[in-house]
């Protein structure tokens, strides 16, 4: 099967050959390490990790390269706020920002640089673009000329539209045109600087991130990702720098990710509307928001509220209670027909989720494909009480794989549902003395039974083979 994705340049979807046949380049704008990440933050790292987790699934090498900015107007405001450093705010939430992916299970990147730590080479693609005209200085700024780089605005459309839109972002007279944009910002007191041809100063913020892309993925990169909102003028501007030093393509795959909404309205921390991460998992476990954040297609709106969370959360249960079911099917040697139908099913629906996820990474189709799954082997183990142990293996192997493509850790799951061989025991010793109680018709104190494990999150389904435990994620 091929793997087609919809490039940001072009607007059209592609087939997807990497440079290196057995490597792919990819690199993914970081955070700006002023404040925690919100959930609109986290969807941009999670499709990435799903890209990332995809690609090594159909067995490329991935170099993933994602950098931290900790220098910026925003970092400089928030540090005076605060009363602390630049540095120490940095450190605050650069360790937060780890914090807050590891807890969504987001693989960490190859590489993390960050800004402060590669000044000289931002200095050093800034003269070159001087020298080579693309840059001119004006009282200890460096600007970037986009009217010297004639493909401006290739990325995020007209031309023309793109001079308008820079032109309202921001003005200033010491520009040759609106649309420039600063390569280099004199130093201001009160401001960190670093020593430079053009004086004291501080990089603007995309040199830093074109500058540490090339640096660590070579002058052309397979695949470049972010959020929608940094097409313009971030994207535009990192293709204009680049280029203009190397002329050569920067990036041959520019993939976005649409905006996460609240009541319709973009989550952004400008307008005030938006949920940190650390405060939604106040409302839901790190797996249910995972799961959330994918259950749309990565180029669609997606709406954050209680009930969305709600089906996500029923969802992933559904999924991880079919993955403990099959697990814990005792194994037998003879193999049967309805062995090898449920393995037939289990391979149509691999296939289906592949198909979906070679569609421009359609991650609710692939998760549809994984219920249709979690359907055949839940209906398989309501009337078989053993499985023949090559097909379970070939199953269970098939579907765990599946769902570490979407990042769904199945064995910390099962080991959190079913805890150590004790709580097990413990929790079937409870069922047999509720049964016992129901035979004897002491309803009052069966269900104090099941109503107290309810309130610790053990859910007991009374069904026609006996009663059945799971666990409740919330």
């Amino acid at each position: 099967m091929v793997l087609r994705v919809f490039n940001t340049l072009g607007r059209r979807k592609e087939e997807f050959i990497p440079l290196n046949p057995s490597e792919v380049r990819m690199y993914v704008c970081g955070p700006t390490v002023y404040d925690y990440i919100h959930i609109g933050n986290a969807r941009a790292f999670v499709v990435a990790d799903v890209v990332r987790r995809y690609l090594k699934y159909k067995g490329f090498k991935v170099r993933y390269v994602s950098n931290i900015t900790d220098i910026d107007d925003k970092m400089i405001n928030r540090a005076k706020e605060m009363g602390i450093s630049i540095q120490e705010l940095g450190e605050i939430y650069s360790n937060a920002y780890f914090e807050d992916i590891d807890k969504l299970n987001i693989e960490r990147p190859d590489v993390t640089p960050r800004a402060t730590q590669h000044i000289p080479e931002m200095i050093e693609a800034i003269e070159t673009l001087i020298k080579k005209g693309y840059a001119y200085v004006v009282d200890g700024d460096v600007y970037f000329d986009i009217s010297r780089f004639e493909e401006y605005g290739k990325l995020s459309g007209n031309r023309a539209e793109a001079l308008e839109m820079g032109a309202r972002i921001e003005v200033n007279p010491k520009k040759r045109n609106p649309a420039d944009f600063a390569l280099w910002k004199a130093w201001k007191p009160g401001e960190p600087g670093w020593h430079s041809p053009w004086g004291k100063g501080r990089p603007g913020w995309h040199i830093e991130c074109s500058t540490m892309a090339q640096k660590y993925l070579g002058e052309t990169i397979d695949i470049h990702m972010g959020g929608k909102d940094l097409i313009f003028p971030h994207h535009e501007n990192e293709i204009a720098q680049a280029e203009a030093i190397t002329g050569k393509t920067f990036a041959r795959y520019w993939l976005h990710n649409e905006w996460l909404t609240v009541g319709g309205e973009k989550m952004s921390k400008s307008l005030g509307n938006f949920i940190t991460v650390r405060d939604a998992l106040k409302m839901c476990s790190p797996e249910v928001l995972r799961f959330f954040l994918i259950s749309a297609h990565y180029r669609s709106p997606l709406d954050f509220n209680e009930k969305a969370l709600k089906n996500a959360e029923r969802r992933l249960e559904r999924l991880i209670n079919a993955v403990e079911r099959l697990h814990d099917l005792p194994e037998r040697e003879d193999e049967t027909a309805e062995d090898r139908r449920l393995l037939l099913e289990i391979e149509n629906g691999k296939r289906k989720f592949e198909e979906a996820m070679d569609d421009d990474f359609n991650t609710p189709l692939a998760i549809s494909a994984l219920i249709g799954m979690a359907k055949a082997i839940n209906s398989y183990a309501d009337v078989n009480e053993k499985i023949e142990g090559r097909i379970k293996r070939r199953i269970l192997k098939i579907f765990t794989d599946l769902l570490e493509v979407l990042g769904v850790r199945w064995e910390a799951e099962m080991e959190v549902s079913y805890g150590n061989r004790l709580l097990k025991d413990l929790i079937s010793i409870l069922i047999d003395v509720r049964d016992e109680l129901r035979k004897r018709r002491d309803w009052k104190i069966a269900d104090r039974i099941r109503d107290r494990l309810r309130s610790i999150g053990i859910i007991l389904e009374d069904t026609p083979k006996g009663t059945k435990w799971r666990i409740s994620r919330k």
